[in-house]
């Protein structure tokens, strides 16, 4: 655990594909926390000229690379899910540069606290291990899938492979210390992510 006063409090936030982790972190932003979004670590990484295109380009070919020069995200998952070692060759060279650039923008931030947005964070000990604090945001599986099928127009087959490769709810709940049920609307998930940040305001002052 954080104990010395220069190093930021962090919370890990995570759940499973459309549990309503931007909107928790979204809200959170409001509230005054900084945000470490790991997915926009990697969208930057991978977009036009992003750092990883290099290496990815040399790894994958230009068939994974669009004419603007950024990862065809479509056609590098159709090649990862269709073959595991694919997605580990992928893994292989982003999750240490995400790992790396995480790292410093938690460092960096200047807020009584620091949300570090990971959607694996479960599945990855090295995450864990740099959070005070496990918030898990969760929804029912079928609210799940309905709400990632209307936001990225997935057929349901296709959705429930992606939650195939993520931790159960089960397992995310058996880790969590603070739970936001995200089964309701907006507002019920407002409510609950401010009655958090009182409390992560007053454990990161209770470590400063």
């Amino acid at each position: 655990m954080h104990t010395m006063s220069k190093t930021p409090y962090v919370i890990g936030l995570t759940g499973g594909i459309g549990s309503g982790k931007s909107a928790a972190a979204d809200r959170f932003a409001e509230l005054g926390a900084a945000i470490v979004d790991t997915d926009a670590i990697a969208h930057a990484l991978t977009g036009a000229g992003g750092q990883a295109i290099p290496a990815i380009r040399a790894a994958f070919g230009d068939a994974v690379i669009t004419p603007e020069g950024a990862l065809d995200r479509k056609a590098m998952r159709d090649r990862a899910f269709a073959d595991p070692d694919e997605r580990r060759r992928l893994e292989a060279i982003l999750h240490p540069a995400i790992g790396a650039e995480s790292a410093h923008q938690v460092g960096a931030a200047r807020s009584p606290y620091v949300v570090l947005v990971v959607p694996l964070l479960v599945e990855s000990g090295k995450y864990r291990e740099r959070c005070d604090r496990l918030c898990v945001v969760d929804c029912p599986v079928e609210v799940q899938i309905a709400r990632v099928m209307t936001r990225s127009r997935l057929p349901e087959e296709q959705v429930r492979a992606i939650m195939a490769t993520q931790a159960s709810r089960e397992q995310r709940l058996a880790v969590a210390d603070d739970v936001i049920d995200n089964g309701g609307d907006l507002a019920t998930l407002i409510a609950q992510v401010d009655r958090l940040h009182e409390n992560y305001l007053a454990a990161a002052r209770a470590v400063a």
